[in-house]
């Protein structure tokens, strides 16, 4: 089906409304979703449980983006993210940034997925086949695919991994809360380990059941009281994760559609209150209630009465409190519960958690192919390439990104989780360029490029690999890994948007202020609000802020108690179940309405009322006929 480079690498701008709002939500939530999330709310409890909120996060980027990216892509023949950038700043060094961010976004990121495959095949074949053989046959099945259909083919397949990890989430969570005896034995069993829990808040509280304050002003994260999850820790942890969507992949996937109609389902329902609610509710289920099935030795010992110890014997004497990383077994071990009674369904489950690793790689493969495609050898080597050699150098990106991501996944299993902390952080990094292309024309190449450049660079060296290359010179960074107990996202962005307006300051043009305008110009006269909604801005301001302050920020410590003592046990405990875990439910239900109320009341994400016209289809084309 693609006779043209745009069919291959975009679908042609024709996916249709619900390919897209299947497969970007499977995109946007990976196989650490499914596998990594449950594993740390054990570890940690409800103060790790707010990263549930990336449900909300992660398309509050789309919403601010996509709509008007994909106008422009529409209006430009635009295909990649750099030749977006690149067109609207005149600059070739922003274009070079951007696949830079799109390389160091999707190799790690896909290593990590293509390693998790590999270990559940490696437990699904009861070690008949190796991690790394997995690894590289799964890998090798996505790659067939990718390669073959570019885009479109990630889109379909995706369509039906997303319906797969939602059951998968599902079912895991009625598996792990039948297997401890309902919801309230649940939330008793929470109770009593808190009570036992020798980690504490400096409030006295457990870690489990609420978070260590708003900031700690200790060197690095990891080493708070009480936890790692302070309010500043978990909004900008989200900071991070907001980089999903603003990562140069999602910029491919909003010129993928033929209109806007397809964002706001995506954003509104499919993502924060559908993937919000199976996280707040069934991945809760599994982290919290594998302390009650056996994962935890200290808590079977202590109250026998409150445990159904069905995992013991899959663990084979492991204590997942006390051995460090083993935290990714919780998954695989539920999975196996049913293993005598419906082996079918362990199948199926496997498949679903296959299917939710896959899902987000898949993408980054062809989208990460496609610009080293348009954005390298199309610009700097081969201007005049046809549509039947681009396709075929977008293949061979797909594969070097595929044995890349294999290589790095194989022979730095030590160092990948370290890349991939790195890669939803650089993604944010894309913030202060989508701004400006988007909303303000005031920032110029100069104060862009320079700013990237530099968050680049922060994010690194706020990041335990930033350490270990400052080892290599005998240096020791001071302030360790995430400082102040703020995200590495954050850092970037400090110095990004710091960076951007300072060297923007010094570097006004007016001959490139007035080339810019064009691209605003057009946008406003396409994506202007009414009169009347233009009075709704302030309240949509307001409401944006208060849910980042109140539900994901420092006002979140007020979560801890105020629908009862979190040392109280359940009689104390308004709901019947901890404050923090009813505060984190309630912001939830408020930040579907904030999503609804910018997506479609404030119709960020609406079908523009004056139509697009194209003035070229694929930007390209035009290159190659001048």
């Amino acid at each position: 089906m693609s006779k043209t480079a745009s069919d291959y690498f975009i679908a042609g701008r024709r996916l249709s409304l619900w390919v897209f709002v299947l497969a970007a939500t499977a995109t946007s939530f990976s196989g650490w979703t499914f596998m990594g999330h449950p594993g740390l709310i054990y570890r940690d409890g409800f103060q790790y449980a707010y990263a549930s909120f990336y449900a909300i996060t992660i398309p509050f980027t789309g919403v601010m983006f996509l709509k008007r990216q994909w106008m422009l892509g529409k209006r430009f023949g635009f295909v990649t993210p750099g030749e977006m950038l690149s067109t609207y700043f005149r600059g070739d060094m922003i274009r070079l940034l951007t696949v830079v961010v799109a390389l160091c976004f999707s190799i790690p990121y896909l290593g990590l997925q293509l390693r998790a495959s590999g270990f559940l095949f490696n437990v699904l074949t009861d070690d008949l086949l190796s991690v790394e053989v997995g690894m590289w046959l799964l890998s090798a099945v996505v790659l067939i695919y990718v390669a073959s259909g570019g885009l479109r083919a990630v889109a379909y397949v995706d369509t039906l991994q997303c319906l797969l990890l939602a059951f998968g989430i599902i079912a895991i969570g009625i598996i792990a809360l039948n297997a401890v005896g309902g919801f309230e034995r649940l939330n008793q069993g929470i109770a009593a380990l808190a009570e036992m829990d020798t980690k504490r808040t400096l409030d006295g509280y457990s870690h489990y059941v609420a978070i260590p304050g708003v900031i700690q002003f200790v060197a690095s994260g990891p080493k708070a009281v009480g936890g790692a999850w302070t309010g500043m820790m978990i909004l900008t942890y989200m900071f991070a994760l907001m980089g999903i969507h603003s990562s140069p992949a999602f910029t491919m996937w909003a010129f993928s559609n033929t209109n806007p109609k397809p964002f706001a389902p995506q954003q509104v329902w499919a993502s924060s209150f559908g993937i919000g609610f199976i996280l707040f509710v069934f991945t809760a289920f599994q982290g919290m209630g594998a302390h009650l099935l056996g994962a935890n030795l200290e808590f079977a010992e202590k109250f026998p009465e409150l445990t159904n110890n069905v995992m013991g014997a899959g663990l084979g004497g492991i204590d997942l409190m006390q051995s460090a990383g083993k935290q990714g077994m919780l998954v695989p071990q539920m999975i196996a519960l049913l293993g005598d009674t419906a082996p079918w369904f362990v199948g199926l489950l496997a498949v679903c958690a296959l299917a939710a690793m896959q899902s987000t790689g898949a993408a980054y493969m062809s989208t990460a192919g496609g610009m080293l495609t348009r954005d390298l050898l199309k610009h700097f080597i081969m201007p005049n390439a046809t549509h039947e050699q681009q396709k075929f150098w977008g293949r061979v990106g797909v594969a070097f990104i595929v044995i890349a991501a294999l290589i790095v996944a194989t022979t730095a299993t030590d160092a990948l989780v370290l890349l991939g902390g790195l890669a939803v952080a650089f993604g944010f990094q894309m913030w202060p360029s989508l701004m400006s292309v988007c909303y303000f024309p005031w920032f110029t190449r100069q104060g862009i490029t320079v700013g990237l450049a530099l968050g680049i660079l922060a994010v690194i060296f706020t990041e335990n690999f930033g350490a270990q290359i400052a080892g290599w010179f005998d240096v020791t960074l001071p302030w360790g890994r995430w400082p102040l107990t703020m995200h590495s996202a954050f850092w970037g962005i400090l110095f990004n948007l710091g960076g951007a307006v300072i060297i923007s300051a010094m570097t006004q043009n007016d001959a490139e202020l007035k080339h810019r305008m064009k691209f605003h110009d057009f946008l406003r006269e396409h994506a202007a609000l009414s009169p009347e909604k233009r009075k709704l801005v302030p309240t949509a301001w307001v409401l944006t802020l208060i849910w980042f302050f109140f539900g994901i920020g420092p006002g979140a410590v007020i979560g801890n108690t105020i629908f009862g003592d979190p040392n109280g046990g359940v009689e104390a405990w308004m709901f019947g179940m901890p404050s923090i875990w009813a505060w984190q439910i309630l912001w939830w239900a408020i930040g579907v309405f904030m999503m609804w109320f910018l997506a479609y009341k404030m119709e960020m994400s609406t079908v523009p009322d004056k139509e697009v016209e194209a003035l070229v289809e694929d930007i390209g084309d035009v290159k190659s006929k001048a």
